[in-house]
């Protein structure tokens, strides 16, 4: 039933059916079980317990996926990207025969003659924006080509001869930043005098970005794949094996060209960025190469414009060695913040620059690995209200953190991809833009109508939660939903200040519990019980508090990582349970452990309770 294991016992203490036997609702993230719009649950199995799932934001949302890469949102823009005898313009010399063999062992390619005249083309123009990067592709076999040309964006054309092979299908790639705001021309153009050449052509795309992506058919509109705009996000983030799913509040990407360097949006110091150099975090050849020239300066790129932030600004890009080990990144110089010196070849923190005594600290930095030498490196810092809030950052020859003044070689740096500045004290998952700041929007998940599977007068649930330090982190929330006066259960949260809590709201009075220890960032497993005068809470195997005196409110709604409010908080939920009965302190302390036992002597003695015949 399940791609990955799950830490739950086989059996419970005296009792011979299982936890998913006594469960009445199961989500397990490594179930994978989704659509757009929907995550469902592993138990129960008739609808009952599928969540409701929206975001509402198309091509800013982002996960890792189960091979370690970043996946997108995309879309192609091409109407008919199949059929040329259709939305596709062609010059009256040209002839075109579909029905042919494609590359796919179809029969859905055309046949082109480009005939006699030195510019016979077949177009289609596309709305696109002035300064941004597009890249369009399609599947040709040349018959007998010797010259062909590719227009996109409304750029110059651009020969591609050198890509295509008579007889043989290949996928032909250009990329180009359109220099107007529009309808702009996108062809393939014939540019000699030889007689009568033709090619067969197949799946025309063009789409944002300066890679070429998996082909998407489209029809009389666009057509989008991948994360789309209400497709729930099952997470691999940090090597995972099994995947989380990933609920995350709004946030905007206030950088306009995350992975355009060269574009608007960024300046470049005594340094050469090239785009398309190598293979970024999500698998395709769009990461840009960052060389410092050989003279004495701060090789950089940093932000331009007008952005202002007010409190806590994270920034982040990532980087890979590409020759040096070493990579700054800091905010804006009006930040007066201390930049960060980060070890891209081991994945460490260096330092906070010691040179710049006039500016303070960074509140936080830190360093993620995302596979194949890659890292995401972050900053957070204090932003003051009104004034312009930058980034900056650049490769290193050496360790020291005295100065951002270096002599390069001209030859070593680092390659690049993906930089962000977002409000908040922590960066969330990448978001992409294309020329203007774009914002993935808040995600929630939730079942309106839940009573059956929800523990009326007693219950027990269960969550495993990734926490950020300094941010709320939320298991299961349950209400009545009735009013401003309602009724409800917060089965646990992680409080800002990184306490466990369990809270019950009767209308009349309130139960609840508290830890006294903070958690660190991580995953974490809560479990509550509930019943009249009968309350516990279990961290990590471990009890956190009891409570005698209190009754249960009404339960209708459930939500997943956020309260009523539909706004998430923080954290990957990996696995969600709910029962209808309260479960014993010693069944929560083996559902929140570490440990899966194979029999009740073995956890009664490793968790010290006493087995009575």
């Amino acid at each position: 039933m399940f791609r990955c294991s799950v830490n739950l016992p086989n059996t419970k203490p005296l009792i011979m059916s299982s936890y998913y036997d006594d469960a009445s609702l199961m989500l397990l993230a490594s179930g994978g079980a989704q659509k757009d719009g929907k995550v469902y649950s592993v138990k129960p199995t008739d609808g009952s317990g599928d969540f409701t799932f929206t975001r509402g934001s198309n091509l800013s949302a982002t996960r890792v996926d189960a091979s370690q890469l970043i996946e997108k949102g995309r879309e192609n823009l091409f109407l008919q990207s199949q059929d040329f005898a259709t939305t596709w313009g062609k010059s009256a010399g040209i002839t075109l025969t579909g029905g042919q063999p494609d590359p796919f062992g179809g029969n859905a390619a055309f046949l082109v003659n480009l005939g006699a005249s030195v510019g016979n083309s077949i177009v289609q123009s596309v709305s696109l924006s002035s300064g941004v990067q597009y890249t369009m592709s399609a599947y040709i076999k040349g018959v007998d080509l010797t010259s062909l040309r590719m227009i996109v964006a409304g750029n110059s054309s651009t020969l591609v001869t050198s890509q295509i092979v008579n007889g043989t299908w290949v996928r032909v790639v250009v990329t180009g930043v359109a220099g107007g705001t529009g309808f702009l021309t996108n062809q393939i153009v014939r540019s000699n005098n030889t007689l009568s050449q033709s090619l067969f052509i197949y799946g025309a795309q063009i789409e944002l970005g300066g890679a070429a992506s998996d082909y998407i058919e489209t029809g009389a509109t666009t057509a989008q794949a991948g994360i789309l705009e209400n497709t729930p996000r099952f997470d691999y983030s940090g090597g995972a094996t099994c995947p989380s799913l990933l609920l995350e509040p709004s946030r905007s990407n206030g950088n306009v060209n995350s992975e355009y360097f060269n574009g608007a949006g960024f300046g470049i110091v005594a340094a050469t960025a090239t785009d398309n150099a190598t293979t970024s975090p999500e698998g395709v050849i769009n990461a840009t190469s960052l060389i410092g020239s050989t003279s004495s300066a701060e090789h950089i790129i940093y932000t331009t414009g007008s952005s202002t932030y007010n409190g806590d600004t994270t920034i982040s890009i990532f980087a890979k060695v590409n020759g040096y080990d070493y990579f700054v990144l800091g905010a804006g110089a009006q930040s007066a913040n201390k930049p960060v010196l980060f070890n891209i070849a081991n994945g460490t923190k260096v330092g906070n620059f010691t040179g710049w005594s006039s500016y303070s600290a960074p509140i936080d930095s830190d360093i993620e690995d995302y596979g194949n030498g890659w890292y995401r490196l972050s900053v957070t810092f204090a932003a003051t209200s009104g004034i312009n809030t930058n980034m900056f950052f650049g490769s290193m020859p050496t360790d020291s953190v005295a100065s951002g003044t270096t002599i390069q070689n001209g030859t070593d740096g680092s390659y690049i991809y993906g930089a962000s500045i977002e409000a908040g004290s922590y960066s969330t998952s990448y978001i992409p833009t294309y020329g203007v700041s774009q914002t993935r929007a808040n995600e929630d998940c939730e079942i309106i109508s839940a009573a059956s599977l929800i523990g009326q007068t007693e219950g027990t649930a269960y969550a495993e939660i990734n926490h950020i330090q300094g941010t709320e982190s939320l298991g299961v929330f349950m209400n009545n939903g009735s009013g401003s006066n309602y009724g409800y259960l917060v089965a646990f949260y992680i409080s800002s200040g990184n306490i466990p809590i369990f809270v019950i709201n009767n209308n009349t009075g309130q139960v609840s519990i508290q830890g006294t220890t903070p958690l660190n960032s991580g995953t974490h497993k809560l479990a509550i019980a509930y019943k009249e005068n009968d309350f516990a809470l279990y961290v990590n195997g471990v009890q956190i508090g009891t409570d005698s005196s209190g009754t249960i409110p009404a339960l209708n709604d459930l939500y997943i990582g956020q309260y009523k409010d539909n706004v998430a908080r923080n954290g990957n939920k990996k696995q969600v349970l709910l029962f209808k009965t309260r479960l014993s302190n010693l069944d929560l302390a083996i559902l929140t452990g570490a440990t899966t036992y194979n029999t009740f002597a073995e956890m009664a003695l490793a968790l010290n309770y006493t087995v009575y015949e």
